[in-house]
């Protein structure tokens, strides 16, 4: 049987992919964020007696679905890319802010949540064929349709709020799983990560997905279709971006045209924490699944301990940038090996990390009193 050297190349890809030993499994970055997850809830546990409260815990669960909705596609475009999807949010927006406008000229919900639907994949198509077809940075595509998508979020809703959308409706964002105290958001999230992880790293296409990251013209001279991959990928991000905007709408239960601002930042940076390289090449789905997880019990945390939203921004960046910098101090110290590190460097790095360490208990100690009763 005669294969096609797409085929062939996927052969190759997986007959000589690196193996890992058993040792360097606990040495992932993922083990780091769990151990990272454990620290957060013992020190929350100590700090508040209303954190393992499994009703405020259901509660603050589904205020992140959105920005793991995103974020699983996100995963995809960086390790591919080595860029990112600045549209996301504003895509959001505006396929929230159509199928408001829809409702409020009278067309039922659940055909305008399709045609919203529609309108977020098209989006994404748009920026995929700029990208690969045309060839432009998806930095600059996707910055510029971040600006697009959400002006048409203006024009559609200018200042009004489209709201009073039905129970059955709003359901997919403030309801729980019958019987349980999951909510439906929730589950949906892990169902779709369950099968972006399987795509990412059982299929073909993950292993597209990593070799173009790698090497892009290598992979694209060995047959396989680059240009259609990141097409794909853009426009499921687009889908799921208009996904995560139904649901958000859902939650408030009303829409407005400003829905979803600023949340493209939150997307890179849960990514990024996960353990996706921005370089592109590297990055798991468990990973991206941990940091979501890590950075919503940070939230749920601080503001339990009535922590201000610009605080809690701070920490999650420098959060981001210990993430960042670790595992270059890692790698820097694995490589040495007989050659001469570069102290300066190391030096940089471990101040960085004491500032880090002084801002953290500078936060613990002149932090609000917990809200009697909150």
């Amino acid at each position: 049987m005669t294969q096609t050297p797409e085929t062939q190349s996927a052969s190759l890809i997986k007959e000589f992919a690196p193996r890992r030993s058993f040792l360097a499994d606990f040495q992932r970055w993922e083990w780091l964020l769990v151990l990272l997850i454990v620290v957060v809830i013992v020190a929350n546990t100590r700090l508040s007696p209303h954190f393992l409260d499994a009703r405020n815990i259901s509660r603050t669960s589904s205020d992140f679905m959105e920005l793991g909705l995103m974020m699983l596609p996100m995963a995809f475009i960086i390790i591919t890319t080595a860029s990112v999807d600045l549209s996301v949010a504003s895509n959001l927006g505006m396929c929230a802010s159509f199928m408001g406008w829809l409702f409020m000229h009278g067309v039922n919900i659940w055909v305008a949540a399709l045609a919203a639907l529609a309108l977020g994949t098209l989006a994404g198509f748009l920026n995929g064929n700029l990208v690969a077809r045309l060839k432009l940075s998806p930095l600059v595509v996707t910055l510029g349709t971040y600006a697009f998508y959400r002006g048409v979020a203006y024009v559609l809703l200018g200042d009004q709020a489209a709201r009073g959308y039905p129970k059955a409706f709003t359901y997919i964002g403030q309801g729980r799983i019958p019987g349980t105290l999951i909510p439906f958001s929730v589950a949906l999230f892990v169902v779709l990560a369950i099968i972006f992880g399987l795509i990412l790293h059982r299929t073909i296409f993950g292993r597209y997905t990593f070799s173009i990251g790698n090497n892009e013209n290598a992979t694209l001279y060995s047959g396989v279709p680059v240009a259609r991959v990141k097409i794909i990928l853009f426009t499921v991000s687009g889908f799921m971006a208009a996904l995560a905007g139904l649901v958000l709408a859902a939650r408030f239960g009303s829409t407005r045209p400003d829905i979803g601002t600023g949340l493209e930042l939150a997307v890179i940076t849960a990514a990024v924490l996960g353990g996706v390289d921005i370089n592109g090449g590297r990055g798991t789905i468990v990973g991206t699944v941990l940091s979501l997880l890590l950075i919503g019990l940070m939230r749920f945390g601080m503001g339990l301990l009535n922590i201000q939203g610009q605080v809690q921004g701070i920490v999650i960046g420098l959060l981001l940038i210990l993430s960042i910098l670790l595992p270059n101090i890692a790698q820097q110290i694995s490589s040495a090996r007989g050659v001469r590190i570069n102290w300066r460097s190391a030096l940089i790095s471990l101040g960085i990390l004491a500032v880090f360490v002084l801002f953290f208990l500078f936060f613990f100690w002149s932090r609000a009193p917990v809200i009697a009763g909150g």
